[in-house]
């Protein structure tokens, strides 16, 4: 498996989240209820990845603004901070890294950054940061004189210099995917294709663009072949013109006769095909997201099937960091999967938590006694000891002493 890009998410009030602190592995698969806050996790991912790419402004306004972002307290004071801060691993030719931010909410639905920390650690030692705070600008990278907006953040301004642009990278290429079929099923806009959306709405275009340039024919078998395995009989799907719309056609073939094949249209297929194409055009993308985040894989499609869909996850996570939100027994038998491989996502008391399994169930799937799946059937996979809420509000802090 590769490396982690992101080593450690640290999250305060945002969302469901009061306050968390997760370590990463490759892949992750985070386990819990419905209504726990996995969704809410993986939105941590997707609210950075936009904030790099757009204003925050408007990221906000898509999600309803800041006060649908920020965490929720039963208490009367003043609204806390939300903020979010990123440790990374060895990736992009740098040591390791952090970056984080932390936004105060102002009257009339407005806001303001307080303090944004970008670090670079170079495998040489070279350290190279940026420390913004309300009235200030501290950095020891030279010639760096962003023009700072009180509602913007300054990664997206100054990620095109070297020494900060891996991280930006990282951060700009992150992906969460819940990937809806009744977006694959309609007629769609053509677009670049160099991104699948969110919904897997341009699935039709990302397949356009993987039928172009020198490795189009390896990645066109890798998808019909890894598709046939999870839909029986479908041997391809390639897209197709209608006018200046773009659909997709899928042919089914059985038996020894080659005259026994049917083609489809993307609206003749269930939602279990077209959930899994919209997996495998995520994993197949280009460029490759740094980090893929795909959430409940498992819905709509046959527990038979999923073992070929861990082998996808399996496949992607060779090439690229993958986070997987479920609750699905079935997705959680492969005997691979162990406790550094799980985190477990609770809701108690109004707040969502995310956990290191406990120590009996990593012992349990250290000594081989029973899988991560037979736990989950069993109700046997739990999270560790919740301590109180002043001891969770401490863990992790989004900023350090750069000096």
């Amino acid at each position: 498996m590769r490396g982690v890009s992101i080593s450690k998410v640290i999250i305060k009030r945002f969302r469901s989240f009061p306050s968390a602190t997760m370590t990463l592995d490759n892949p992750l698969f985070v386990v819990g209820c419905n209504g726990s806050g996995k969704s809410n996790l993986a939105s941590v991912f997707s609210f950075v990845s936009e904030a790099m790419a757009s204003p925050l402004q408007a990221v906000f306004d898509r999600l309803g603004g800041i006060a649908a972002v920020r965490n929720r307290s039963s208490a009367r004071s003043a609204p806390a901070n939300l903020g979010l801060a990123f440790e990374f691993g060895p990736v992009n030719g740098i040591a390791g890294g952090r970056f984080g931010f932390e936004v105060k909410a102002l009257p009339n639905h407005g806001y303001k950054i307080v303090r944004e920390q970008c670090l670079v650690r170079k495998s040489d030692g070279t350290r190279w940061w940026f420390d913004r705070k309300e009235t200030s600008w501290e950095s020891n990278a030279k010639g760096l004189t962003p023009a700072l907006e009180a509602s913007a953040l300054s990664l997206p301004l100054i990620g095109g210099d070297e020494r900060f642009a891996p991280i930006f990278r990282i951060l700009s290429s992150m992906r969460v995917y819940s990937i809806e079929p009744a977006k694959l099923r309609e007629m769609q806009d053509p677009d670049s294709g160099v991104a699948l959306r969110a919904d897997g709405g341009n699935a039709a275009s990302v397949l356009q663009e993987l039928s172009r340039g020198e490795e189009a024919g390896e990645i066109k078998e890798a998808v019909n072949r890894i598709l046939e395995t999870i839909v029986p009989a479908t041997k391809s799907v390639t897209p197709k013109k209608h006018g200046n719309k773009l659909s997709m056609q899928f042919s089914q073939e059985w038996g020894s006769d080659k005259n026994k094949k049917l083609t489809f249209d993307a609206y003749n297929m269930s939602d279990g095909t077209l959930r899994c194409l919209g997996l495998i055009l995520a994993v197949f993308q280009k460029p490759s997201p740094s980090l893929l985040v795909i959430e409940e894989p498992e819905a709509t499609i046959h527990p038979g099937a999923l073992g070929a869909v861990l082998d996808l996850i399996r496949r992607a996570a060779k090439s690229m960091q993958v986070v997987v939100t479920t609750h699905s027994p079935e997705l959680l038998d492969a005997k691979w999967i162990q406790d550094n491989n799980l985190r477990i996502v609770i809701w108690k008391e109004g707040a969502s938590h995310a956990l290191m399994p406990s120590q009996a169930t990593r012992k349990v799937l250290k000594d081989h006694l029973m899988g991560a799946g037979e736990l989950l059937r069993s109700n046997a996979l739990h999270g560790e000891e919740l301590f109180s809420a002043e001891d969770d509000l401490r863990q992790g802090n989004l900023f350090e002493d750069l000096a």
